[in-house]
């Protein structure tokens, strides 16, 4: 396989397909505690076809085919806290790849970068690791904001 070193069809299908499974995998072993303490939980893959490249025409359609998305990433959900003596509420976490030209970001936002990386590089299981580490200890302390308030 050719290795591509920029954004394009190629490169976002292999963050969608191997890097985004991997990594909700990763993430779900970690957030295991805290599932049962909620009704739901949702962990899905994320797609934005809304934000356009500001170098693109206004015209050009978004999509993963013209290889001009600019974000892709992981949405936990999880619903209604289910334990005695605290009201009901829900928790809604991102985990962002913001994608430039040559390379991502990784991160709870598009400003919050944790990792970047270049398209194609291998990720390691450390890295895996590090930023399922980072995307719980933000998910217990949103959790932990919801108890106190």
């Amino acid at each position: 396989m050719e290795t591509r070193n920029t954004r394009d069809k190629q490169s976002i299908q292999h963050l969608i397909n191997q890097i985004l499974p991997a990594l909700a995998q990763t993430v779900h072993q970690h957030i295991q505690p805290v599932i049962p303490m909620f009704e739901n939980f949702v962990l899905e893959q994320v797609v934005d076809t809304w934000t356009k490249d500001p170098a693109s025409d206004l015209d050009d359609e978004i999509s993963i085919e013209k290889g001009n998305v600019q974000q892709v990433g992981l949405r936990l959900k999880l619903e209604s806290f289910n334990k005695p003596g605290a009201e009901p509420f829900d928790v809604t976490k991102n985990m962002l790849f913001k994608l430039e030209y040559s390379s991502y970001t990784v991160g709870p936002d598009k400003n919050s970068p944790w990792l970047e990386k270049v398209y194609q590089q291998r990720w390691e299981k450390y890295e895996y690791e590090e930023i399922a580490e980072q995307w719980t200890e933000e998910l217990i302390d949103s959790i932990s904001a919801q108890l106190v308030k």
